[in-house]
């Protein structure tokens, strides 16, 4: 499969990753030609770039680090406790407690998924409409973060409470106005102070429960807090800030960067992990950065690239440990297609760089012979 641009794929195209909502309904199905009416409902739906299945990338493969059948149950299960917070702000009803006690079995699936693949995390395998961004932005940050405390060697139990907390850190958004939460342009003063109050409002909502540790009100209270001081609520600096926010901080801050979103585009992974070394050390922890870093395909298979040599390339294989050093299928030299492409370990290369990604590369129509 080829990552490529959605306004770069033209009628015939193969989409080889479906489209999913919200509910795991798949809105467009693939391994089917492309239609204008298709490619219309792409773009309609904000997906900025979308796995196509050609000849060049034949037998690239992009594996899902968890099972949709997990993903989609996570979800269900983060919209139900999240919505019964919506319905009585906060809540201190025996049905919330249940809903909280339940995420500790939750991320015990999650975390055993996550430690039996053993691939880097692609976090473009599966393409869902957005307009359930706060529930897959909550299973997301799980997911970084339970990668995150795998690579710091944290205990099973302090990944479970991890994990819990990484779910549940958003859940003071459900008392800020949707209207504000949603709002394509930027936000006023008066309207960001009352964003802010959702680490407060969360810490609120989870202190007071008997079926989670304290620590996981405190993931909601610091997830926003910076090194240096100036992020929020309190504006604590690095020695304050709980070792479990500093994680959740940059899975969240990630997560954020590479989904779309009413007001801006999406960034690609490697886009998105510059403007976290950008903070390291003033703003973000660096060594839950480079955990992160070797956790994470910055390079997702399929992606087209363009290396200092004048070629360009799809990535075909991912390195552990190596994760900015992919193996690479060579389809282009000089400007020119190859008829016979061929791949190198980017690893064993080291006079070769990538210098960026061609989200618009010309990509052929499947023969339907």
């Amino acid at each position: 499969m080829m990552l490529i641009s959605t306004r770069s794929i033209r009628s015939g195209m193969v989409l080889g990753s479906p489209v999913y909502n919200m509910r795991g309904k798949m809105l467009i199905h693939d391994r089917v030609p492309l239609t204008d009416r298709m490619i219309q409902r792409l773009l309609e739906l904000n997906i900025q770039y979308v796995y196509i299945e050609d000849s060049l990338s034949h037998g690239i493969e992009v594996k899902e680090t968890v099972s949709k059948k997990v993903r989609q149950e996570t979800i269900k299960s983060i919209e139900k406790a999240f919505s019964q917070v919506k319905q009585s702000g906060i809540p201190k009803s025996v049905l919330f407690e249940e809903s909280a006690r339940q995420m500790t079995g939750i991320i015990g699936v999650v975390l055993q998924e996550v430690k039996e693949n053993n691939d880097l995390l692609t976090i473009l395998t599966d393409v869902f409409s957005y307009d359930s961004y706060i529930f897959h932005h909550s299973f997301n940050v799980t997911l970084y973060t339970l990668s995150i405390g795998l690579k710091l060697n944290l205990p099973q139990k302090q990944l479970e409470q991890l994990g819990v907390g990484a779910i549940l850190h958003d859940i003071g958004k459900m008392c800020i106005s949707e209207e504000i939460l949603m709002k394509p342009g930027r936000l006023t003063e008066a309207e960001f102070a009352e964003i802010k109050l959702h680490s407060e409002r969360g810490f609120e909502i989870l202190r007071g429960l008997h079926s989670v540790s304290i620590l996981v009100a405190h993931c909601a209270y610091q997830h926003h807090e910076r090194l240096d001081g100036s992020g929020y609520p309190r504006g604590i600096k690095e020695e304050d800030i709980h070792p479990f926010a500093k994680i959740i901080a940059v899975a969240d801050v990630f997560d954020a960067m590479t989904s779309n979103r009413v007001y801006r585009d999406a960034m690609l992974p490697h886009q998105a992990l510059e403007i976290l070394y950008a903070g390291a050390g003033t703003l973000f922890d660096r060594e839950v950065i480079e955990a992160f870093r070797r956790s994470v395909a910055i390079y997702p298979n399929g992606m087209i690239i363009e290396l200092n040599d004048d070629r360009k390339a799809i990535v075909a294989e991912q390195n552990q440990g190596v994760t900015d050093r992919p193996v690479v299928r060579i389809v282009e030299e000089g400007g020119e297609r190859l008829e016979s492409p061929y791949e190198i370990d980017l690893s064993k290369e080291f006079d070769v760089i990538i210098t960026g990604f061609d989200p618009d590369f010309e990509v052929g129509i499947p023969s339907r012979t």
